[in-house]
């Protein structure tokens, strides 16, 4: 007797737990080129990936770091229209903390705006690491 009703309390959870499993949605799981499955990522925000890569640069200069990165981004970075110079001088300053930009980060055909670029954000960059936010 106290067989079967340990039988058919483990039937019964089993029957339950199955149940359940039916009940819950199914997220569609994007397959890549080769048809194998993929978790769903959600991709970064560019402009925090920016300050999370900035900010351990200005840490140590700056008494509002975060200030400091997200300035940059928002004003000197968005003043170079071209999305090439824009990327390398991005990269620049996540990578090292100041607006530089290598040669080999921008295409041959672009290398020599490099310059006037730099000119471009001298004054947004300056007011974003020297005046105090109002």
């Amino acid at each position: 007797m106290l067989f079967g009703i340990s039988v058919a309390v483990i039937v019964v959870c089993f029957t339950l737990a199955n149940s359940a499993q039916a009940q819950v949605p199914q997220t569609q799981v994007p397959q890549t080129q080769a048809g194998e499955t993929r978790p769903l990522q959600k991709l970064p925000d560019p402009r925090g990936e920016f300050l999370r890569l900035c900010l351990p640069h200005m840490v140590g200069r700056w008494a509002h770091p975060e200030a400091v990165c997200g300035c940059l981004h928002d004003h000197a970075a968005a003043a170079v229209e071209d999305d090439d110079l824009r990327e390398a001088l991005l990269r620049g300053i996540s990578e090292t903390g100041v607006p530089t930009i290598e040669t080999e980060w921008v295409p041959a055909s672009k290398q020599s705006e490099i310059g006037a670029t730099f000119t471009k954000i001298a004054r947004p960059t300056l007011q974003c690491m020297f005046e105090p936010a109002n």
